[in-house]
């Protein structure tokens, strides 16, 4: 059986303080690198046509089957827009036109950011990319409420709903615990 000390070349990590830091990491015993663990992005965007929302039905886990905003991971040397333009690609075939920030909520417990701004269609083809199993435009009252994947597209489209027609606003944050159920039952109280 070999040890780490026979390969002086491959990294020895172990936890502990680094200098000037006030969180343990991990850490290389042999080079001093410190790989931070960061959280996830998300980026996304309500894509509006006219009054109908644009939204997907999820062809991959976790909630396979449930509709969702197209969103999904920031990829390296993208920015937030770029991001949510390629999302919106990827799922809905869906080109889109940016307008501002919706939304940016802090999800501590699954370590993630996510960014959700308001769009328009560019181009009103859409249909389902490789992860949608269907894509819809949904007024309002249409939305499939039972269905949704996450708390977060709740707490999305509320936002939508109470800035609907505004060009000021400040984008939403996480809303107090408890202020929407989930699964929810109908459109949320905004």
């Amino acid at each position: 059986m070999s040890s780490s000390d026979d390969y002086p070349h491959a990294p020895k990590f172990t936890n502990r303080r680094p200098d000037g830091d006030l969180l343990e990491r991990s850490v290389c015993e042999r080079c001093g690198f410190v790989d931070y663990q960061n959280p996830k992005v998300v980026v996304g965007a309500v894509v509006l046509q006219g009054s109908k929302i644009l939204m997907c039905r999820r062809a991959i886990e976790p909630r396979k089957g449930y509709w969702t905003l197209p969103a999904g991971y920031l990829e390296l040397y993208e920015t937030t827009e770029e991001g949510a333009r390629r999302e919106a690609l990827e799922e809905a075939c869906a080109k889109i036109e940016i307008d501002r920030v919706l939304a940016v909520f802090s999800l501590a417990h699954i370590s993630q950011i996510q960014v959700l701004y308001r769009a328009r269609l560019a181009d009103p083809h859409i249909e389902a990319g490789p992860e949608s199993t269907e894509v819809g435009l949904f007024g309002w009252d249409e939305i499939p409420w039972t269905e949704i994947a996450f708390p977060s597209v709740v707490w999305t489209l509320a936002a939508l709903k109470r800035n609907w027609g505004k060009d000021d606003f400040a984008p939403a944050t996480n809303p107090p615990e408890g202020a929407f159920a989930f699964p929810p039952a109908g459109p949320p109280e905004v």
